[in-house]
């Protein structure tokens, strides 16, 4: 996708008018120019932000980007002030979750720079686009120990897909062009612009220049090394075309790069074709409907049963835009022994760097998919291929004998947490986005909510970042202001981020917040149960302290706390109700329940334990943990 593809290369926008706002005045001779107009580096950045279509950035000003910050009071770009750098990042990364648009991070230099490396890095994982500003000491101080200096770039390059020091106001229109192509194309990702104060400053005489927006061509021609292969090899295609019609036992392993492609839609016509099954990873879910009767849910670590021993027995692994990750793979050396594999990625660096390829195929996932479709209906499709149907059969056949599963409290005991996701899930609206953090929630959300569309889900899964919720579900609510947005939290997640519902409260973002307060650091307490003996080592938060209620209500939100199940339905309605602030639920659950399934860590596939109930009928003997 091309940036800003709806502004002209001089500068005025589609609707005829200059990239000021002002209605383009025609030159005063047919072949005299315009006179060029003066600008200096900070009305220069926004303005290069407002033409490439930025209507909100999360921030929080310094010195250093404090001469960047005045012309925002004259443009149409929203800014919401966060509490914390951090809050920043993570709100422009639930922003392009949840609109597929770059969100946009400006915060000053020194601790501010390094206050958000972590929503750099967890966006890097992701693949998520965003373009993260940050100010800098003028470039006559830089290297000399300046009051708030870092070396911002060196300590973002491993987090980035690209970063740049600009050091001439002059060139900050091509640096934003730049910066936008390159976390919107190819594999999304963050990209980080460090802008040093004098460049900015409208005080210097240095700082001004004569206004340009630069062209389509021209951002090309100054990224000579950069160039996304986007269509697959065309004789590679065929050969997974062939392969797919020859399988017995084929399975589509679905990652987030189906969802960062838009190919969605696509996907479903290949499920459909040849009535192949299904595994949507943690990063994909909502990307192939969980109620089709093809989805076989969530592979992986706490994947469901089906999912994760359909992978191990396949004959052919379709893997789209998933990069075998180790939660998935479990042990290397035994994840699907008897599969063969055609791997499509945008990124030719995932290709063969964990488990080789017999076909691998770089390109987007929408393009790859759409021209596999054309190379199937070729060579016959549906009537030439290799019957599954006792694939199929096998495969319902464990989804009928493991289902997922747990067991209702009883009166007077804490809340299962299921139980409360299953209630927010039916009385929810249908296309309700839900953001988790990070740990047993985050595992018990994908599992029992049911997602039948795309962009419905959002959570961080390559850093697995505690504190991501929240901001995340904020970004996300401006992003989509017309939709529910649900974080779903744990305790200790939640006191991370929590200043951010202050924001919330302050711009009237109403999202809507579930706590899941099991007073304990909850999968690490699992570790520690299962693993260590139940020597519990630093893991106890305490269900009282802080008391969520009083704490949600200081920051602006309605609050409520529920204890039993038969409050649950009622206060989520009432949540539901509310429209014109942040609300918080804390609900009080039980922290001896467990996620399961689970492949304990460094066990292969095969060592799946269904259930904490050791002696439940489902549980064969040998998937005891061993």
């Amino acid at each position: 996708m091309e940036a800003a593809a709806s502004t002209s290369s001089s500068g005025t926008s589609s609707s005829g008018t200059s990239s000021s706002g002002t209605a383009a005045t025609p030159a005063a001779t047919p072949s005299a120019p315009p006179a060029a107009e003066r600008i200096n580096g900070g009305q220069a950045l926004i303005r290069s932000l407002e033409l490439e279509g930025t209507d909100t950035i999360f921030g929080l000003p310094g010195g250093a980007i404090l001469p960047v910050y005045d012309p925002i009071l004259d443009s149409p770009i929203r800014h919401i002030l966060v509490r914390h750098e951090q809050g920043a990042g993570h709100m422009a990364e639930g922003y392009a979750h949840a609109t597929g648009r770059p969100g946009v991070a400006m915060v000053t230099s020194g601790p501010a720079a390094t206050n958000i490396v972590t929503p750099l890095c967890d966006a890097y994982m992701d693949s998520v686009p965003m373009v993260c500003i940050t100010g800098q000491v003028g470039t006559k101080s830089l290297g000399t120990d300046a009051f708030q200096e870092a070396d911002t770039v060196g300590i973002t390059r491993s987090v980035t897909k690209h970063n740049e020091l600009v050091t001439l106001a002059a060139d900050i229109p091509l640096k934003v062009r730049q910066a936008f192509h390159l976390a919107t194309t190819g594999r999304p990702g963050p990209v980080l612009l460090d802008i040093p104060k004098d460049i900015v400053d409208p005080n210097n005489p240095d700082a001004w220049f004569d206004w340009r927006w630069p062209t389509d061509e021209e951002v090309l021609a100054s990224l000579p090394g950069y160039r996304p292969t986007t269509t697959g090899h065309p004789r590679k295609i065929r050969e997974a075309a062939e392969m797919i019609l020859a399988a017995e036992r084929p399975v589509l392993y679905i990652g987030g790069g189906i969802l960062k492609a838009r190919a969605a839609e696509a996907l479903r016509e290949l499920a459909e074709l040849l009535r192949i099954p299904v595994v949507t990873t943690l990063m994909a879910r909502g990307a192939f409907p969980d109620d089709h009767e093809l989805c076989l849910g969530m592979p992986g670590m706490h994947g469901n049963y089906t999912a994760v021993t359909a992978m191990q027995r396949s004959d052919l692994l379709i893997a789209l835009g998933s990069r075998f990750d180790d939660r998935v793979t479990g042990k290397l050396d035994e994840f699907a022994p008897e599969a063969k594999v055609i791997h499509v990625d945008i990124d030719p660096a995932e290709l063969g760097k964990v488990r080789n390829a017999n076909v691998p195929i770089v390109g987007d996932a929408k393009e790859v998919i759409e021209a596999l479709l054309v190379d199937l209906e070729r060579l016959g499709g549906a009537e030439v291929a290799t019957d599954i149907s006792a694939w199929r059969s096998t495969v319902s056949g464990w989804q009928e004998k493991f289902p997922l599963s747990y067991e209702q409290s009883e009166p007077g005991e804490l809340l299962k947490p299921q139980f409360v996701l299953e209630q927010l899930r039916d009385l929810s609206p249908e296309d309700t986005i839900v953001v988790s953090g990070v740990g047993q929630h985050q595992m018990w959300t994908s599992q029992f909510w049911t997602f039948r569309h795309p962009y419905t889900w959002i959570n961080s899964g390559g850093l697995g970042t505690m504190g991501f919720s929240v901001p995340a579900a904020i970004g996300a609510k401006v992003g989509m202001p017309q939709r529910t947005v649900w974080s779903v939290d744990g305790d200790g997640c939640f006191q991370m981020t929590a200043q951010e519902l202050v924001t919330a409260a302050t711009e009237r973002i109403p999202v809507k917040v579930a706590i899941l307060n099991n007073a304990y650091l909850g999968m690490v307490r699992q570790w520690q149960e299962m693993f260590y003996e139940e020597r519990y080592s630093e893991v106890y938060l305490s269900p009282d302290l802080p008391d969520y209620v009083k704490w949600a209500e200081a920051m602006g939100c309605v609050a409520f706390r529920v204890e039993s199940p038969e409050e649950v339905a009622p206060t989520i309605i009432k949540a539901n109700e509310i429209d014109d602030r942040p609300v918080v639920i804390e609900f009080r659950t039980d922290s001896s329940e467990k996620v399961f399934p689970m492949v304990p860590s460094g066990k292969g596939n095969d060592e799946i334990v269904v259930s904490q109930n050791l002696d439940a009928p489902n549980v064969r003997p040998d998937e005891r943990i061993k």
